[in-house]
């Protein structure tokens, strides 16, 4: 035991559990914590946003990208509503985000005097929107309740945690004892009955193909054995891309996907809701479906598999492949077939959403195959998602089924907080590119590398094209008044460049990534992007929905 201050305990708690950035913006009831933060001496440094909604995008960018929890701190009240479209972020994203939230002093808790930053039932609220959550009443419980927190954020479906401290606690000396480190459980037994019979299922199919989602992160490695085994191609949408890289024929995008869904006899999903395919795309009798996913919930939401194995993606699918293995040979190459189906679905995309597909080419053809690309709700991040070729995981960051508008921002200066050397490129629209738009600040302060690029009409694209093709061209509140964007990064002191075309984009890439700092592109856009939609709401191609 040892003499020290609450907000001491939770910090030997961050550092012991290789925390070493927070992200955070100062207040009242985080005096105490920000007072202790600042006495490490740099072991652990806090990033000073300009509004908590940035604080705590930037932890989830952190997250989405390293793999490792994110955490941000934040006063209570205001200041932790003001973080609640990133924590539902993180949670649609299965992200490990943890939120260091301060609190009331301990006898003014639910007393419904007017305290400042008072809201009603702070714990139960944020509750909703967790993994996990829990209140330390007692900083002698700190080590404990910070080694759960940890625990959660690296044991089964990683999802956003919260841990909050009154101010007096945080205030308080006391005997408290040392911190403790995360004990994640080992992951559950693989049931080696569900595993042979998978094997089979699978092995006897003449069309299999594998469709993978956030869940398989990082089983890359066993996820291509078993799709090299079975020569399954492997579809992403978002939150899986990169998994298996593009440059494998065996990695197909989403309109690939769809035409080869039609005509699969059996599909192994991991790590995926597999919402879109099941309640759009359709399951019938004809398709045999197994499911792999380490939330027992997943298996049999939408609808009950032929075979559903509970456990970590790494460890089933290991003992899937070994089991594959000792089935016999393994399928025919269809490498021809394959390639040959991404290059129809490439043409088809092109001829359809062709000014995006030369944006991100710009993008490609500039960003190093390790680089990370921020997509937003914009056009052009719409065209990405089944677009833009991943070649490793977690180097595609999305809001998923979120659609947060103006995350990317501030998201991707999290992501470029967090990878030091790697570069990162954030696209938005001016939409939502002014949502987070403070935080500008914040770039410049830190000279973070991230290249963002926002594509300027002066519209909100997707609401405008809706109110024109729905509502006759009643057009309401889809026009937007936007600052010179070229005068506001300089203001800032932001290397800012203005381009009207993908060929002005392709030059000013290289020197923007090569440059220290952060660098703000505009694109000025004359006219409006044809519709990305029809690659993503893709028509019913079997004969039943599951609902």
């Amino acid at each position: 035991m040892a003499e020290k201050t609450g907000a001491d305990a939770i910090v030997e708690s961050l550092l012991i559990n290789d925390i070493d950035l927070v992200f955070g913006l100062p207040g009242g009831q985080l005096d105490h914590l920000f007072d202790s933060i600042y006495r490490t001496e740099g072991k652990l440094e806090l990033l000073h946003t300009r509004h908590e909604q940035g604080a705590a995008y930037m932890a989830f960018g952190y997250a989405q990208t390293t793999g490792k929890p994110g955490v941000y701190t934040v006063v209570p009240g205001p200041g932790l509503l003001n973080t609640t479209a990133a924590l539902c972020t993180a949670w649609a994203c299965n992200a490990p985000v943890l939120a260091l939230i301060g609190q009331l002093n301990r006898d003014e808790i639910g007393s419904g005097y007017g305290h400042l930053h008072e809201i009603n039932d702070q714990l139960g609220l944020v509750r909703h929107l967790t993994k996990w959550a829990e209140r330390i009443d007692d900083s002698k419980q700190t080590p404990a309740v910070m080694q759960r927190a940890f625990t959660e954020l690296s044991t089964g479906r990683p999802r956003p945690v919260e841990v909050e401290m009154p101010q007096d606690v945080m205030g308080a000396t006391a005997d408290i004892g040392p911190a403790l480190k995360a004990s994640p459980s080992a992951p559950a037994a693989v049931d080696e009955d569900l595993v042979r019979e998978a094997a089979q299922l699978l092995a006897g199919a003449k069309r299999p193909m594998i469709v993978v989602g956030s869940g398989a992160l990082d089983a890359g490695k066993e996820l291509l054995a078993v799709a090299e085994r079975l020569q399954a191609p492997v579809m992403s949408k978002r939150k899986g891309k990169g998994i298996v890289s593009d440059e494998h024929y065996l990695s197909q995008n989403l309109p690939a996907g769809h035409r080869l869904w039609g005509e699969a006899d059996a599909v192994l999903a991991v790590g995926t809701r597999l919402k879109m395919p099941l309640t759009m795309w359709g399951k019938d009798d004809d398709l045999k479906l197994v499911r792999v996913d380490i939330d027992a919930e997943e298996l049999t939401r939408i609808c009950e598999p032929e075979v559903g194995l509970l456990g970590d993606a790494a460890v089933v699918l290991a003992a899937l492949a070994e089991e594959l293995e000792r089935t016999g040979g393994a399928a025919a190459s269809r490498e021809d077939e394959l390639l040959a189906l991404k290059a129809s679905a490439d043409a088809e995309i092109r001829e359809h959403v062709g000014p995006q597909m030369a944006y991100l080419d710009a993008i490609r053809e500039n960003l190093p195959p390790d680089g990370i690309f921020v997509d937003e709700v914009t056009q052009v991040g719409f065209a990405s998602w089944y677009g833009f070729p991943v070649y490793a995981p977690r180097r595609f960051v999305s809001a998923a089924q979120q659609g947060t508008l103006g995350y990317g921002f501030a998201t991707a200066l999290g992501a470029a907080a967090g990878n030091p050397g790697t570069p990162v490129v954030a696209i938005s629209g001016d939409g939502g590119f002014m949502f987070n738009v403070q935080e500008l600040a914040t770039a410049a302060k830190y000279q973070l590398n991230l290249v963002t690029i926002v594509f300027n009409d002066h519209t909100y694209t997707n609401v405008q094209r809706q109110q024109d093709e729905w509502f006759g061209g009643r057009r309401i509140c889809s026009d937007l008044t936007n600052p010179d964007f070229q005068k506001l990064g300089e203001a800032y002191g932001i290397r800012t460049l203005r381009v009207d075309s993908p060929d002005g984009l392709r030059k000013a890439l290289p020197g923007a990534f090569a440059a220290e700092g952060p660098t703000l592109i505009e694109v000025a856009l004359s006219g409006r992007f044809p519709t990305p939609w029809r690659f993503i709401l893709l028509e019913q191609n079997r004969k039943a929905l599951c609902t």
